[in-house]
Formats: structure tokens, C-alpha cells, sequence
């Protein structure tokens, strides 16, 4: 008894606090009304109580004002209607506008910038109590977010987003099970975490009507395309205004379409306004590619658009969603696949597509809607002349997405899709690189089979994503990457990498020698991560299964390293590379410089034992001391000519494909190919050279006359070339190098919990202990290998040693030859000499010492 008496009394003592607690909120609240309607009547007041209202709100829990949500409610919406009203444009009689002298506003911008701030504060806090209410909300809104910025001022304009924003917050789940609601998320699908701060959980309410099942219905589809409008055409405005702009106010509008598209939720409600929606925000990020500043520049502002595109076609062109129209079925192995009888299912399919009309309302089915998203979309609660038609009947805002409409609408979107993704991976900001991220895991996780067009770009940029400088995007680059390839779509990828693996290389020399570092770089490097994640396998089925597939692929690589490549490129980019030089060519002075530092340097430094360390080098001179080989020609090292075709970056890329080519002959579960396969055709351009060097010795023709004969020159830079690739490709197999390609591609430092939360999850995804790994790229440790490696080297270092290589001259008094009175021979011959004497020596260093 005394157990219930004692919670009786708390009962009570607690009952009593609240209604203490709410008589002292309903006596404040009373107070601020009453200032408020007083400054309704006399504008010229000081709006001091908007402030002191918005900071009680701010204080105050939601639980102790929502009884008094209504009575709160009244006075500010009076006050957004006063604010509206003075602030619209003069109206229109007949063909005449009447002209309104301007005078100061009724309700001035400090008080309307502080009852939108008053309005967000009590629509986070408290629920909305019925659809009318909050279609007479939405309605005030909408009139207030038709402002230009000549009309209203920039906080104004942002407030009205913010409230409207904080309306869609309060659309939560009711508790009905059966409800449509539930068929929607109601959060944005690739939500960042800076953001998760504007989206506060609240508690669902009591309504009778569930508000977001409303928003679903043909009725609210007029004012969600005009929103959608409405958000688009701010944003739009402020991009338009350049330095001006506001950035705050596009990315507040972006950032609003995406809640508003949550809470839709569900392709049937969207699909209507996709092409519209698709191009404007498609507009938005071809401008992100050349503006850097102002409100069209914002980083938040392209990463609030990426994410925006992203989420709304993933709702709307969604693999699950679009089954029935794309007239494909799913199995838990294979994914999707056709189908091939007419059963009654498909029958009844058919007949739940078929327009629907009575005499009362007809529904408007649009195959391929040419602009979905109209200016002149009805304003919610408002009639609109254009969506009545002579019998005054209403149409629906509803598409019915056949095949037909799917083909083309994914067709549209590929096209914008490709114009604009493939430059925002290389973004110069970090997180509009990001944001691109999240979208291709999204769109290939949501959308692989409907935006099949878009499948092998999207994979394209992710690849490029894996090799980021951030370690943030390139480790969720990877581990996303990785689980394409544990997921039932696995065979599909392997496919789309194959096919992004022989259009890669017909357009690499294009690629290095004729775009900018920045697109050459990602190119490369993209092509690098298609190899190492497909195995060793693809390069043996695509590149080594006949001599000419091989030739062909060392001829592309033979021509981006070839030294004729410093000479490719923009006039801009070889006059800043080199300033001091007249021209295209180095000039004399920096000729000699390159060439005779070395050797004056070695005939002061170097020993007569380190000068013979090689039998056919007994009388020349080293290119450097021998105590700083090492240094020098240690591997992996750029060539000298290629510093005029790109950065550091590039090369270690390139050579990385060639070096992954040469291991791909000894790695993996099959039985290795000879080496001989890869380089036989650079080691025939060594062999050419040494045959014409030993015709012209045979004919004792100087070196002036060898040089000037058609091709010769030639012939010792593609042989200078040919060193390099074999350079590359032999280090390929050396044990080093799958270590190194493991910790770039952060193959122990795997962190699976990453890929989920981020939207690009998956449901059918399993943790990548199945995945590609450094394993498949290991050398088989059988003696054959070995033994073959060795015959391999030694076969190169035949050719290498070759006594008409090493005669060849680096300077004049070397070429004593020359019969007396002829003319100099140019400094050309002894700057690719001597670049092939360097060539070589790296080769030498490497397997020699």
C-alpha cells in the first residue's frame, strides 16, 4: 500500500510540474503573440520580440510546445503573409501595369528575416496536425520562394528554403503497417555525415492521415514538380549572378531537392519530372567545369548537386523498380535475365499499364515527356489554366515506364551522365571527388542493368577514383571495387573491364601525347587498376594471345615512350617547359650541358678499374662515377626525354601497365608463357640498329654519313626506346614489385565496415575475403620460372652487350673515324647515344650487380 500510495504521489507531483511547465510556456507565448500582431498594426515598431521568441523556441523541448503549436503558428504566418504581400511585383490590368510608387516595406527585412527564423525553429520542434494544415503552410512558402533576388533579400530567400526543409522533416512513418509511407526510406540514400546534423529524429505523431503516404498521391504531384521547379530555378538564379551569388542559397536549395525526393520516395511519383530534373542538374555540373568561384564554383554546392542527380535517378531507374517494364525477371545467382513465357503473370502486367480512364478523370500517360519540370507547374492549392483541359477533366502527373521509355530516358541520362562525370573525378577538391564517389556506388549498386549504357563510364571513373591522392576516396574507392567483384554481378564486371581494357589502349597514345597531365594521368592510371584487379589472366587472353595482338600493344607503348613524344603536345606547354630555349629544341647550350656534365665529371672522378668494369667499354669513358650508380639508375626511373611529355606520376603509371604485363606471363593458376612472347619485338629494334651499325663498320662509313642516311637516326631512338620498355617489363617479374603494387592498392589495409553507410551498399555484397588480391599476381616458385627468368636476361644482355652498341660515339673526339674536312656531326646523334648508353646501364645495374 505504501508502494502505491508513494507512486501515486509521483504521479501527481509529476502531473502537476507539467502543467506548471506549460502554464508558464502558454503565459511567454502569449506575451510574444500579442508583440507580434502589435507589429503587424504598426510596422514601424522594432521587431525586439522576434528574437526573444526564437530564443525561447530554441530552449524550449518539443514535448512542452506542441500543445501550443497552433496557437504560435497564427501570428507568424500573418506576419509571412504581410512580408509576401509588400514585397510582391505591381499587377497587371488588361495589357497596362499599374505603377506603384515604391515606398518601404510594411514588414521590413529584419522582422521577416526573423519570423522565417522563428517558423524553421517551431516546424523542427513541433508536428504538423493535419494535411490542410500543412498545405495552407506549403502554399505561404510557395509564394515566398517565387522572390527574386531583387525582391527579397538573400537571408530571406535562404529562410524560406530552411522552412520548407524543416516542413518535409516533420513527414515520418506512421504506425499504420499497411500504409503506402512505408515503400519510402525518407532519407536521402548518399546522406554525408556533415550533413546528418540538419536531420534531427523525431517522434512519428498521432494524425488520422498519414502526411508523407499524402505525398505520394496525384493530388500533391503538382506542387512537388512545382517545388521541384521552385528549387532548381533558385539555384539556377544564383549561378546566374556570378560573384554575386549567393552559395549559401544554392546549396540550401539543392540540398532541400534532396529531402523533398526522399521523402517521395517512389519512382511511380517521380518519373514524371525526371528529364527535366536530369537536365538541369546536368546544366549544373558542365558549368562546375569551368567556373572555380562564386556561387556556380561552390564545392558544397557541385557535391550537394552529384549527390541531388544521384539519388533521384537511383529512386526512379531503379533495377527493382523497373523489372516489369524492362521485361526482365531476377534469380538469386544469375541477377537479371529475360523473360521467355507468357504466363498470367505477365498478362496481368500488361493490363496494370494500360491507361485507365472513366467520366469523371482521365490518368495522362507520357511515353518520353520532353520537359518534365515546368515553370508553369501549378502552385500547391492554386488552379492552373494548362492542366485543365476543354471538359474541364484533370490529368495526372504519371508516366508509364515501358521499355520503350526506359530505353530512351537511360539513353538521355548516359549522354549527361558522360559529358560531366568523367571531369568531376579529377576535380581539384577533395570533396566534390567524393560526392562523385558516392554517386557511382550508388548508381552501380541501384541502377547496373537499367543504366547499362552508363555502366562501362561509371566503372571507368571509379577506376580512376582508386588511384586518388586522398586516401579517403582511393581506400573507398577500392574496398568498393573489391566488392563488385565478390557480388553476384561479378561476371559482369569482368566482362565491362574487358571491354574498358581494349578501348583504353587503342586511345592511349591520343591520351599521353595530346591531352593535359591531369586527364592523361587519370586515363593511365585507370587502365593500371583495370589490369591488376582482373588478374593476369585478362592480359594473357587479350594482349598475348597471338604475335600480332603483342606487337600491336608494344608499338602503342613504344610510341608514348618513344623520345619523338617530347615534341607532342600544346605550344603552350613546350614554350613554359622550356623558357630560356629558342623554339621547340634544346637549345646549344643546354645540349652540351646534358651531355658533356657527365663525362667531365667521370674522367675527374672515376677509376681505371670502375671505366673497365664492362669488357667493351675498356676504351670509354663512364657517363657518371660508379659510386653514384646506384642512386642514378636505380630502379623505377623516368627516362630523361619524357619529362617534356608528362609529370612523374604519369611515367610510374605507364610503366606500371608494362611491368604488370611482364609478371602476368609468370603469374597466376595456368602455366606461364615465355618471355620471349613480350620481348622479342623490342629486342628486334636493338638488333636493327646493331646489324646497321655493323654494315657501316664493314663499309667503313663515318658516322656523319651512317647518321644522315635515311632512318638511322631513327633507328637509335626507337632502339633507345625499345631498352626502356624492356627496362619496364623485366622488372615486371622482380619480387618487388607486387609488394609495391599491394601497399598502393592498400590490399592489408582493408577496411570492410567502410562500404556500408556510405550508399553504395548492397544487399547481395559479401565481405571480400573472396576478392582480388596481391595472391593472384604471385610468381609461381617452381624452378622452371627461375631458370627461365635467368635465360630470359641473359638472351637481353647478349644483345646489350653487343660490341656495335658500345661503339657508338658520345662525343667528337670519339668519332675519330670521320674522314678529315667533313662536316660536324650533329649534337642530335650524341644526346641519343648517350641516352642509350643510360638506357642500358639501368638494365646492367639491375641484373648485373
Amino acid at each position: 500500500m505504501e508502494a502505491i500510495e508513494e507512486d501515486d504521489g509521483n504521479l501527481k507531483a509529476t502531473n502537476f510540474d507539467e502543467d506548471e511547465a506549460r502554464k508558464r510556456t502558454f503565459s511567454e507565448l502569449k506575451t510574444y503573440n500579442l508583440d507580434l500582431l502589435d507589429l503587424l498594426q504598426n510596422p514601424k515598431k522594432k521587431p525586439s520580440s522576434l528574437p526573444q521568441l526564437h530564443r525561447f523556441l530554441s530552449r524550449s523541448s518539443p514535448h512542452t510546445l506542441q500543445p501550443f503549436f497552433d496557437y504560435t503558428l497564427f501570428p507568424l504566418l500573418l506576419l509571412l503573409d504581410a512580408a509576401v504581400n509588400c514585397r510582391s511585383p505591381p499587377k497587371v490590368e488588361g495589357s497596362v501595369m499599374v505603377d506603384i510608387p515604391k515606398v518601404p516595406h510594411k514588414v521590413s527585412d529584419v522582422a521577416a528575416e526573423g519570423v522565417l527564423q522563428c517558423l524553421e525553429e517551431l516546424l523542427k520542434k513541433c508536428h504538423l496536425g493535419s494535411v490542410d494544415q500543412m498545405v495552407v503552410i506549403l502554399k505561404k512558402l510557395t509564394y515566398a520562394a517565387m522572390f527574386s533576388p531583387s525582391e527579397a533579400s538573400e537571408e530571406f530567400r535562404e529562410g524560406v528554403l530552411k522552412c520548407f526543409r524543416a516542413v518535409l522533416l516533420c513527414l515520418h512513418l506512421c504506425h499504420n503497417k499497411s500504409c503506402s509511407c512505408k515503400q519510402v526510406n525518407g532519407t536521402p540514400a548518399l546522406l554525408d555525415g556533415r550533413d546528418m546534423h540538419s536531420i534531427l529524429p523525431k517522434d512519428a505523431s498521432e494524425t488520422e492521415e498519414c502526411l508523407l503516404a499524402f505525398l505520394h498521391t496525384q493530388t500533391a504531384s503538382a506542387a512537388v514538380g512545382h517545388w521541384l521547379s521552385l528549387l532548381l530555378k533558385a539555384a539556377d538564379i544564383e549561378a546566374g549572378r556570378g560573384h554575386r551569388g549567393s552559395a549559401k542559397v544554392r546549396v540550401e536549395a539543392f540540398f532541400t531537392l534532396r529531402m523533398l525526393v526522399a521523402k517521395v520516395g517512389t519512382a511511380d511519383a517521380l518519373a514524371f519530372f525526371l528529364p527535366g530534373v536530369v537536365s538541369q542538374f546536368a546544366k549544373v555540373l558542365h558549368v562546375s567545369k569551368t567556373m572555380i568561384s562564386g556561387a556556380a564554383g561552390s564545392v558544397e554546392a557541385i557535391d550537394q548537386a552529384i549527390r541531388g542527380l544521384t539519388e533521384f535517378l537511383m529512386l526512379v531507374l531503379e533495377d527493382d523498380a523497373n523489372i516489369s517494364g524492362l521485361g526482365m525477371s531476377v534469380t538469386a545467382s544469375t541477377g537479371f535475365h529475360s523473360k521467355t513465357d507468357d504466363s498470367a503473370i505477365s498478362f496481368l502486367e500488361q493490363l496494370r499499364h494500360l491507361p485507365v480512364k472513366s467520366q469523371d478523370q482521365s490518368v495522362m500517360v507520357v511515353e518520353n515527356p520532353s520537359e518534365a519540370v515546368r515553370t508553369d507547374t501549378p502552385k500547391f492549392g492554386l488552379k492552373e489554366k494548362g492542366s485543365v483541359n476543354s471538359g474541364n477533366v484533370i490529368g495526372s502527373f504519371h508516366v508509364n515506364r515501358t521499355k520503350e521509355w526506359i530505353i530512351k530516358t537511360s539513353a538521355h541520362v548516359n549522354k549527361l551522365l558522360s559529358a560531366t562525370f568523367p571531369h568531376l573525378c579529377v576535380h581539384s577538391a577533395i570533396k566534390v571527388r567524393q560526392g562523385v564517389l558516392a554517386a557511382i556506388r550508388g548508381l552501380l549498386s541501384k541502377c547496373s542493368y537499367t543504366l547499362k549504357d552508363s555502366r562501362l563510364m561509371l566503372l571507368e571513373c571509379l577506376c580512376v577514383l582508386v588511384c586518388d591522392d586522398s586516401e579517403s576516396v582511393s581506400s573507398t574507392a577500392q574496398i568498393f571495387l573489391r566488392s563488385l567483384f565478390s557480388s553476384n554481378k561479378k561476371h559482369h564486371v569482368q566482362c565491362d573491364f574487358a571491354e574498358i581494357f581494349s578501348r583504353s589502349i587503342e586511345k592511349l597514345p591520343k591520351v599521353v601525347l595530346g591531352s593535359g597531365d591531369s586527364l592523361a594521368v587519370s586515363e593511365v592510371q585507370k587502365l593500371l587498376v583495370v589490369i591488376y584487379f582482373s588478374g593476369p589472366q585478362l592480359v594473357v587472353d587479350h594482349l598475348l594471345q597471338s604475335p600480332v595482338t603483342t606487337a600491336r600493344f608494344l608499338d602503342v607503348f613504344a610510341l608514348c615512350f618513344s623520345q619523338n613524344s617530347a615534341f607532342a603536345g600544346s605550344l603552350d606547354k613546350l614554350i613554359s617547359a622550356r623558357p630560356s630555349s629558342a623554339g621547340y629544341l634544346h637549345s646549344i647550350t643546354e645540349m652540351r650541358a646534358s651531355i658533356f656534365t657527365n663525362e667531365n665529371k667521370a674522367g675527374t672522378d672515376a677509376t681505371p678499374s670502375e671505366v673497365s668494369k664492362f669488357p667493351c667499354t675498356q676504351n670509354k669513358k663512364a657517363l657518371c662515377p660508379l659510386e653514384n650508380v646506384h642512386k642514378e639508375y636505380e630502379l623505377p626511373r623516368m627516362p630523361p626525354w619524357f619529362v617534356n611529355v608528362g609529370s612523374q606520376k604519369l611515367y610510374l603509371a605507364l610503366a606500371g601497365i608494362l611491368r604488370l604485363v611482364g609478371l602476368s606471363l609468370m603469374a597466376g593458376c595456368r602455366s606461364e608463357r615465355s618471355l620471349s612472347i613480350v620481348t622479342d619485338v623490342p629486342l628486334s629494334c636493338i638488333r636493327k640498329l646493331v646489324s646497321e651499325v655493323r654494315l657501316k663498320e664493314n663499309s667503313k662509313e663515318s658516322w656523319q654519313s651512317w647518321y644522315h642516311r635515311t632512318g638511322s637516326g631513327q633507328l637509335l631512338r626507337q632502339a633507345c626506346t625499345a631498352v626502356c620498355l624492356l627496362n619496364e617489363i623485366l622488372f615486371g617479374v622482380s619480387d618487388k614489385l607486387v609488394d609495391s603494387f599491394a601497399l598502393m592498392f592498400d590490399e592489408f589495409g582493408l577496411r570492410w565496415e567502410g562500404t556500408e553507410g556510405c550508399g553504395g551498399g548492397s544487399d547481395d555484397v559479401e565481405p571480400p575475403h573472396s576478392v582480388p588480391s596481391a595472391s593472384i599476381w604471385k610468381i609461381s616458385e617452381e624452378k622452371r620460372s627461375k631458370s627461365h627468368l635467368i635465360d630470359s636476361i641473359g638472351s637481353i644482355l647478349h644483345e646489350y652487350l653487343s660490341p656495335e652498341l658500345w661503339s657508338l660515339p658520345l662525343d667528337h673526339k670519339s668519332s675519330f673515324e670521320q674522314p678529315d674536312g667533313e662536316e660536324d656531326i650533329t649534337l642530335h646523334f650524341f644526346h641519343d647515344a648517350a641516352l642509350l648508353y643510360q638506357e642500358r646501364y639501368i638494365f646492367l645495374h639491375q641484373y648485373c650487380t
